[in-house]
C-alpha cells in the first residue's frame, strides 16, 4: 500500500511542477532515477525516445512505464493519476477565474516570465538526451581514451537526420522512422 502512495505523491509532484509538459519534465523524472531507483537511466531516456515517437505525454509514458515496472498493473494506473491530477484541479480552477483575470497585468507578467523558465527546462532536457545519444562517458571513464568518448554512429545519424530536417523539411515521424530503420539494418 505504501509504494502506491508513494507512486502518486511522487508523480502528483512531477505533474504538479513541471509546467510547459514534454521534456520539461526530465529534470523531475531524472530525480526518480537517482532518488528511488525505480528505473535506471537508459531505461528513462528510452522511455523518453519511446514517447517521443508514440502518442501521449512524455510524463504520461513514463508515469504508467514507472508505475507499472515499480508495482505492477496498479502502480501504472496509480502513477498516471498521480501525474495527470494536478493538471486537471489547475485546468479546472484556471479556466473557471482565466477569463476574469486574462487581463490583468499580474497574469500577464507571470506567463511572461514562466515561458524563459520553460525553456530553460526544455534546454536542460535536450543537454542531458544529447549527452546519452552522443556520447560514451561510461566507456570513456573506464579507457580514458579521447575516441571513446564519442559515440560515433549516434553522432553520424544525428548529422544525418539533423540534415535531412533543415533540407526537406518533411513530418518529424518520418525522421523517427528513418531511424528507427537505419538503427535496425545497421544494428545500431
Amino acid at each position: 500500500m505504501m509504494i502506491y502512495l508513494k507512486l502518486f505523491a511522487v508523480f502528483f509532484r512531477i505533474g504538479l511542477f513541471s509546467v510547459g509538459g514534454g521534456l520539461a519534465t526530465l529534470p523531475f523524472l531524472q530525480e526518480i532515477v537517482h532518488k528511488y531507483g525505480w528505473i535506471t537511466s537508459e531505461e528513462l531516456y528510452n522511455m523518453i525516445a519511446i514517447s517521443e515517437s508514440t502518442p501521449g505525454p512524455i510524463g504520461i509514458n513514463t508515469a504508467t512505464f514507472v508505475g507499472y515496472n515499480t508495482a505492477g498493473v496498479l502502480g501504472g494506473i496509480v502513477a498516471t493519476l498521480g501525474e495527470v491530477t494536478p493538471s486537471v484541479i489547475i485546468i479546472v480552477i484556471i479556466a473557471h477565474y482565466f477569463a476574469k483575470f486574462s487581463e490583468e497585468k499580474i497574469v500577464k507578467s507571470s506567463f511572461y516570465g514562466i515561458r524563459p523558465a520553460v525553456a530553460g527546462l526544455i534546454g536542460a532536457a535536450g543537454f542531458e538526451v544529447t549527452k546519452i545519444a552522443l556520447f560514451t562517458f561510461d566507456k570513456f571513464n573506464i579507457t580514458n581514451n579521447i575516441k571513446d568518448l564519442f559515440d560515433l554512429k549516434g553522432i553520424l545519424l544525428f548529422a544525418l537526420i539533423f540534415y535531412l530536417i533543415r533540407k526537406f523539411n518533411k513530418h518529424p515521424i518520418s525522421y523517427i522512422l528513418l531511424a528507427a530503420a537505419i538503427g535496425i539494418v545497421f544494428k545500431f
